[in-house]
This record gives structure tokens, sequence and C-alpha cells, in this order.
């Protein structure tokens, strides 16, 4: 029987290079996979884009009221698939994930998620939240902070300056935010300092 995977990690883990290599061994090997994207993840388009240049088109640009899994059986009536890839997981719907979740049991289809946990404010994302209750397998992608230590928690930054309000979405790269992925202790640290 099949399994829905979770893969996550703090921004800069490398999660989606892990899902580009992952999409090229099951290619390498002559089995079909389909890679699926959050539409609301705008950077690099219709392509899974890594940090270390990697570049994966996407088959399926899911919308917030898209069904997954229709779109699955609708492809399937072309020919097998074998993998379904879903790169930043945590912005699907729980919904969303329920259907990861029937792919993987009812049609028989491996199902492997990337994404991050929590957000900029350590709140879980509602599609992270639902992986962490249904996933076969949970499996942490390790990072490190700038001091060294391993980084549990994601930073953002507005014109280079830490944030810690807003909304629970903001796309790296868009409108000059950036991420930078800290240690529990220095993510405190940036907090305290922004009070």
């Amino acid at each position: 029987m099949a399994k829905l995977h979770f893969k996550y990690g703090a921004m800069n883990s490398g999660k989606s290079d892990t899902l580009i290599k992952t999409a090229y061994n099951y290619v390498e090997q002559g089995l079909t996979v389909m890679v699926v994207k959050p539409s609301i993840d705008t950077k690099g388009g219709k392509h899974i884009t890594a940090r270390a240049g990697g570049s994966w088109a996407v088959d399926i640009l899911a919308t917030p009221e898209m069904d997954i899994e229709q779109e699955v059986k609708t492809r399937l009536k072309k020919g097998i698939i074998h993998c379904v890839l879903v790169d930043e997981a945590q912005f699907l719907s729980p919904r969303q994930v329920d259907q990861l979740f029937s792919i993987a049991k009812i049609h028989d289809i491996s199902v492997i998620c990337y994404g991050l946990r929590a957000d900029f404010r350590r709140q879980l994302f509602p599609g992270s939240a639902r992986l962490f209750e249904l996933a076969d397998n949970i499996d942490k992608i390790p990072t490190m902070c700038r001091c060294g230590s391993q980084a549990e928690f994601n930073c953002r930054m507005v014109d280079g300056n830490f944030v810690f309000e807003g909304s629970q979405v903001a796309i790296d790269g868009e409108q000059a935010v950036t991420y930078d992925s800290l240690c529990g202790h220095c993510y405190l640290r940036e907090l305290k300092l922004e009070e």
C-alpha cells in the first residue's frame, strides 16, 4: 500500500532540491511522476525552483479550490502515475491534504510532500497541521542557523529588517520580503530586539 510522506524543514533546508532530485530519480528509472505546487507560490511560475539552481516543471498548479484527487484521476486515464510530489505543501488546504491521503490509500500512488512546518510567527500552517495528522512518515530536513545550531524557525525580513507581524503568507523574493532560518535562541533574540 502506498504511503503519504511529509518532509519538512525550515527555509534553506533544501526541500525543493530534494524534490527535484527525487523526481529525477523516478524518471531515470522510467517511472512517471506528477509534480504539484500550490498556485499561491508564484516563485518560479510553473516550475519548482531550488536555491541551488535546479528547476523542474510543474504538472499541476493547485488553486485553493482545486480537487487534486480528481486531477490525478483524470490523468490516470492517460497512463500510470508512480508518485505524486508536492512542493510548498504547507499552502494546501486541509481538504487538499485529505485528497492526497486518498491518492495514496485509494489509488495506491505514493505521495511525497515537502514544506514548512510553521510560519514566521511560529504558528502551524493549516496544510502542515493536517499532514502531521495524516502522514504515514514524517521526516525533518535539517538546516543550520547562522550561529551554527540547527535552525527550527523561519524569520521574515522586509527590506532587511526582521518583522514578527503580518499575513501568514508572503512569498520569498517578492516585495522586498526575504527569510532567514534561525534556531530558537536566535529567533527569540531577534524577537526581543523588535519589542
